[in-house]
């Protein structure tokens, strides 16, 4: 499974990522949620590059010309609630997508374990289509892989792209081990190697949804 880590070079990405660690700046909900729709808008540009391009004819209004053009768009999925704002992004660019909703979470119990619940999904037919799954952070990777099954459930995609705003090395490694290699392709804006006990990524950013749109009881 290939895993591209965008934030490994030294770009202007690096600036998003870093607002969205900052204590001080992700007080501020609607830049936090602007820098997610930011590193969607990169994602999307850099899976661009990936994607099957055919020769289209447009005429300008002194002649013709040729450009390549994408083949067919993709769909893009995303995890509520945390993924809106990275889909955002993502649909900035590719602005004639099909579009997936996925409600997951976390129900916690009173040992301190917890169940990855999915309660509600409205997707296309993604038979032979190329979907890119969205949602800010790749934890332990249990609610990555329970949303591509479920997906699953609409047809055999062509191939799927996941995007990250952070990632740990543990949720990237069990993406691997139960995702299929040949057509998943990981792309995340950083890796952090620690994981809490109540799986939060450390030194991560904290909770993502929380910090998007409000705390949740």
């Amino acid at each position: 499974m290939n895993v591209h880590n965008i934030g490994k070079n030294n770009s202007v990405f690096n600036q998003f990522i870093a607002e969205l660690r900052s204590v001080e700046i992700q007080n501020d909900s609607m830049r936090f949620r602007r820098n997610l729709e930011r590193i969607g808008e990169i994602m999307a540009y850099e899976i661009s590059k990936k994607l099957n391009f055919n020769e289209v004819e447009i005429t300008t209004p002194l002649g013709h010309l040729q450009i390549p053009l994408i083949e067919k768009q993709p769909i893009l999925a995303t995890i509520l609630r945390a993924g809106l704002p990275m889909h955002q992004g993502l649909l900035n660019y590719f602005d004639k997508a099909d579009n997936a909703f996925i409600s997951a979470y976390r129900k916690h119990h009173k040992d301190g374990t917890f169940d990855i619940e999915l309660e509600y999904m409205a997707s296309p037919d993604i038979t032979d289509r190329t979907i890119i799954l969205s949602d800010p952070m790749l934890a332990t990777g249990a609610s990555m892989v329970l949303t591509y099954k479920a997906l699953l459930r609409k047809g055999k995609p062509l191939h799927t792209h996941i995007v990250t705003a952070i990632s740990s090395t543990q949720g990237i490694e069990y993406c691997k081990k139960h995702l299929p290699n040949n057509s998943v392709t990981i792309w995340t804006g950083a890796i952090d190697d620690e994981l809490t006990s109540k799986a939060y990524i450390v030194p991560g950013l904290g909770d993502a949804g929380d910090l998007a749109f409000g705390n949740k009881e």
